[in-house]
């Protein structure tokens, strides 16, 4: 056997065996090593669900966006990193995505025409004039919030599956009655008690502060005191010079520049036409054979529940929906087009005008040739000063030297801090560029030439760094001293009544006890939560009586200092009064768990889709680095 199998292993037909074995294992075992690295790479995978590097970017710039509105200022990315708001967001958004794939996966699809109706009942895609769906507005719009109509009927999907899904569960979900039972319980319970205010009138005042006391008040409350880093800049600047801007061009560089753009300059054919945008092809084709007919497109319109958009003297390019333009533009005049496929239902356009493309005249674009090559020779001259400071600097000149030679301008900032703030706490009126590019600076460093955009230009130079630093004491006494006193008096007082209420559970009587410290006592019956009764016995010993059991005794602060009293009695909720409230509650209580639901389902069904991501992947889609920075050591 032996022997007959060496013999095997030398012929050409286990030479081809091998061959065959090794040609199995690329295609099989090794696709799990090499094809898986094939295709796009996706931030985010959730079954048939996917996102990208791109449009994760720009779900997340709307994030931001919405964030910087809220705060009042530009947001940095080391701003959201520090409170995680990408990871955050990315787990947010893969979740979303697999609960969407599942929904999609388990029969949860909105109809087309619900997407098309909710289309058109936004006001933004209507023209305001004619009042009807407007194809162009619906791009325009769209396009300024950087989305497609394929993304936008996307959203719309998902947000009537999500909302459909998130009312079954509403629809479904009973609260116990128990839950309401006891919430309106503790509503309408009502106590007896007795107590007394302690105020700083029965403590000794503190003495004045030391120096060293003082200072320890400083460090404890370092955090808060500490002024942050403020840096002296000054700015370069590059700008277009006002008198480029009006200077003489020559008739040549005019002629030159019309013969290269005329035929951009003149006026492009345009049609005055009307459309009429039907929800189906069959209502799209009574409109069309109406109009052939010579029926008025007001008359078509009205009887087949349409509204004519009308578009008077319009060039192809103002025509939002592709089809439709290629429609319109290869009519004759007077001529009815068949049913278009447009981007939401059916068009039908009749074109009643045609006006002949008109060329461009050396006098009519001259105004507008000239003002181009203006802003061209000020670009090109902003650009010569660059040039001529880098020279400068390469030559070894000083910054302020170059700036001179080159002709651009000095501008000393005052200190400012990393987001823009004077020592006043007012904004600087500065581009941001101009502050990250100083905190990239160590002290007396220099950054290149910056592009600003419109033909602006601008370096920075750190002339100073003033770090955060404590306050010296001298600068602070008189607050400081003030604050550290109003503490002091604070700590004593809590401390006499803790003394108090420990006499008091020592077994003294609250009254004589009261008397000893020179109190008022005050006793009431019945006392309840609603906020005629806060208001009339003070937040302290409301939360003092219904924060003890019977029998049990409280010290807690109050606005005047702090309230020692004692729970007498406990009464409970009388069940006429809380019966109704029970069931307001419950329903309440409802919708919270519908929502805890809903949270569990979007959970379960990003499982369900094997939804994952790809950290690195989505922090070098934000531009982050691939790893959070480790905070630094305490020192």
């Amino acid at each position: 056997m032996i022997t007959a199998f060496r013999a095997f292993s030398r012929s050409k037909w286990a030479a081809a065996l091998l061959v065959l074995i090794a040609i199995s294992f690329v295609i099989v075992g090794a696709r799990m090593d090499v094809f898986s690295n094939l295709g796009p790479k996706h931030v985010i995978d959730a079954g048939s669900r996917s996102m990208n590097e791109a449009e994760f970017r720009a779900a997340f710039d709307r994030v931001r966006a919405n964030i910087q509105e809220q705060a009042g200022r530009p947001v940095t990315n080391e701003d959201l990193v520090a409170e995680n708001i990408p990871g955050r967001f990315l787990e947010s958004q893969t979740q979303q995505l697999g609960f969407l794939n599942w929904a999609w996966e388990a029969g949860i699809r909105p109809g087309k025409e619900l997407i098309v109706k909710q289309i058109r009942q936004i006001p933004a895609f209507f023209n305001q004039v004619t009042g009807q769906f407007d194809q162009q507005a619906y791009e325009s719009a769209l396009a300024q919030q950087n989305l497609t109509p394929a993304m936008l009927e996307q959203d719309l999907r998902d947000q009537y599956a999500t909302e459909h899904f998130g009312a079954a569960l509403q629809a479904g979900v009973r609260a116990p009655r128990i839950y309401g039972a006891v919430l309106a319980g503790q509503a309408f319970e009502t106590r007896d008690g007795r107590w007394f205010q302690v105020t700083d009138s029965m403590i000794e005042r503190p003495a004045a502060p030391t120096d060293a006391q003082l200072n320890a008040f400083i460090q404890e409350n370092a955090a808060r005191l500490r002024s942050p880093e403020f840096r002296m800049v000054s700015v370069v600047l590059f700008s277009p010079d006002a008198a480029t801007r009006t200077a003489a061009i020559s008739e040549d560089r005019i002629r030159e520049r019309f013969e290269f753009k005329k035929d951009s300059l003149g006026r492009p054919e345009t049609r005055t036409f009307v459309t009429l945008t039907a929800p189906n092809r069959e209502t799209a084709q009574r409109i069309a054979a109406a109009l052939r007919a010579g029926q008025s497109p007001a008359d078509a319109g009205r009887a087949n529940n349409v509204r004519p958009a009308e578009f008077a003297g319009s060039p192809r390019t103002a025509v939002g929906d592709p089809a439709v333009a290629a429609a319109v533009f290869g009519l004759q005049k007077d001529q009815v087009s068949d049913p278009i496929q447009a981007g939401v239902g059916f068009a039908v356009a009749k074109v009643t005008d045609i006006q002949a493309p008109q060329p461009a005249t050396l006098d009519s674009a001259r105004e507008q040739i000239v003002q181009e090559l203006r802003e061209e020779d000020a670009k090109g001259a902003t650009y010569e000063s660059v040039q001529k400071f880098e020279k400068a600097r390469q030559d070894g000149k000083t910054l302020a030297d170059a700036a001179r030679e080159a002709g651009a301008r000095i501008v000393d900032l005052p200190p400012v801090t990393q987001d823009g703030r004077l020592p006043n706490g007012q904004p600087l009126n500065a581009p941001e560029q101009v502050f990250s590019t100083a905190w990239g600076l160590t002290k007396g460093g220099e950054s290149d030439v910056i592009d600003a955009g419109q033909g602006q230009y601008f370096a920075v130079r750190v002339n100073d760094i003033r770090p955060a630093a404590l306050p010296k004491l001298d600068e602070v006494r008189a607050p400081l001293t003030q604050e550290w006193t109003r503490r002091e008096v604070l700590r004593r007082v809590s401390a006499k009544a803790e003394e108090l209420a420990g006499q008091v559970r020592g077994g003294q009587d609250i009254a004589a006890v009261a008397r000893s410290a020179g109190a008022a006592l005050v006793s009431r019956q019945r006392v309840g939560r609603d906020r005629a009764t806060q208001e009339a016995v003070g937040q302290g010993a409301l939360q003092g009586l219904f924060g003890q059991a019977k029998g049990q005794v409280f010290a807690q602060p109050s606005d005047t200092g702090y309230v020692v009293g004692r729970v007498d009695q406990v009464h409970a909720a009388e069940p006429s009064v809380a019966g109704p409230a029970a069931e307001a509650a419950r329903s309440r209580i409802a919708q919270d768990l519908a929502q805890g639901l809903t949270e569990s389902a979007f959970t379960a069904g990003a499982a369900r889709s094997k939804a994952k991501n790809d950290p690195v992947l989505a922090r070098q889609a934000l531009g982050l680095p691939d790893q959070p920075a480790t905070p630094a050591p305490a020192q």
